[in-house]
């Protein structure tokens, strides 16, 4: 049975689009806050209100990682982009998870095997 036709591919494309789906998401929302921030959005603005609300949980654990940029009321904020860079990571690093349990072939296997030990 080839890697194609195993019972597990579908589930397994589906992990990772749900995934990338989910990263993206989060990505878009995170770049909103970005631009709102660096452009000095009013913080009591509904939609800015929504933005923040929704990105703070994400980027809470980062907040202290690095001083806040302020100029003339514009905030160029390195956590947010920090925060974009760590979940793109992790969302990396889910996929090869769901990846290795891919099916695969015996020569298949020894093939990627050999590419590996030539690294």
């Amino acid at each position: 049975m080839d890697s194609y036709t195993s019972p597990s591919t579908k589930p397994l494309y589906r992990g990772t689009q749900i995934v990338w789906y989910l990263l993206g998401i989060l990505e878009i929302f995170l770049a909103f806050r970005f631009v709102l921030k660096l452009l000095g959005a009013n913080a009591e603005a509904g939609f800015t209100s929504f933005v923040y609300g929704v990105t703070y949980i994400f980027t809470a654990p980062f907040l202290s990682v690095f001083r806040i940029t302020k100029v003339s009321g514009s905030i160029f904020e390195w956590t947010t982009l920090l925060t974009m860079l760590v979940y793109w990571l992790a969302a990396l690093a889910i996929i090869k998870l769901f990846l290795m349990g891919k099916t695969v072939s015996t020569p298949e296997a020894a093939k990627e095997l050999d590419r590996q030990d030539r690294s």
